[in-house]
């Protein structure tokens, strides 16, 4: 997919998060020079209803890649949203490398995977522009590591033909940890480390949402090189917070 090589060529990879389930605000977000932006099906506001209208109003750009994160391994969903136009897949909470694989499969056509095929979804120009050879359309795929045992798999996630992105989910993989009583466990630090290196290993991305904004030198240093700051919800929240702020004072 051109989309996909564009994004892949780029150094780092600027994106956003989009949660609130709003086309209008996810239209606005495409209007800057972002690389990707997140569409959250999992803890966003995002329906079935919603989605379509919001491919619509960006996934017409030619160098913004459009991801959806989807609630878990659904075959059925992953296949609509990128027949409905979107560029990639989010799947959460990858353990292992047969977690991977079998969204590499989802997503892709017959023989390399099995997903089914119309030629009439939005994403062919409802059959106006269907592809040549459908087997090569390669879809990116973020794998989300939030476990530890996404952490202690992670050379073997990323050696995954298909997968192109380990991307950390923070909270989840800050609470896992804590969580864990395992005797032998990595520090956040540590665990980040290992998933950049293994990423860097297959020669992949790794992948993190950035809250704080004085954390990306150590990102970058790091060798994370596929950003999202913040999410649309943290962003009305601050300017709400704002203006409640100056009219205290």
């Amino acid at each position: 997919m051109k989309k996909s090589k564009q994004f892949l060529d780029q150094p780092i990879c600027w994106g956003t998060w989009i949660s609130t389930g709003s086309p209008v605000v996810a239209e606005l977000a495409s209007q800057y020079p972002f690389d990707w932006l997140l569409i959250d099906f999992e803890h966003g506001a995002v329906s079935d209803a919603t989605l379509p209208e919001i491919l619509r109003g960006i996934s017409h750009h030619p160098h913004l890649s459009v991801i959806i994160r989807v609630p878990d391994f659904q075959p059925s969903l992953i296949s609509k949203a990128l027949d409905w136009g979107a560029d990639g897949i989010m799947l959460p909470h990858v353990r292992s490398a047969q977690d991977a694989a079998r969204c590499v499969a989802a997503m892709r056509y017959p023989p390399r995977g099995k997903r089914g095929y119309s030629s009439s979804v939005r994403a062919y120009g409802y059959g106006v522009a269907p592809p040549t050879v459908p087997s090569d359309i390669q879809p990116l795929l973020f794998a989300q590591i939030e476990d530890l045992e996404g952490v202690n798999q992670a050379q073997a996630i990323a050696a995954v033909d298909g997968v192109d992105v380990l991307f950390v989910g923070p909270a989840d993989l800050k609470m896992a940890l804590e969580a864990s009583d395992a005797e032998e466990k990595p520090t956040y630090g540590d665990a980040l480390q290992r998933v950049s290196d293994a990423a860097n290993a297959y020669g992949k991305r790794s992948g993190i949402l950035v809250r704080d904004q004085g954390s990306l030198p150590q990102l970058l240093a790091c060798g994370y090189t596929c950003i999202a700051i913040d999410s649309d919800i943290a962003i009305l929240r601050a300017g709400y917070e704002r203006l409640i702020s100056a009219r205290r004072s």
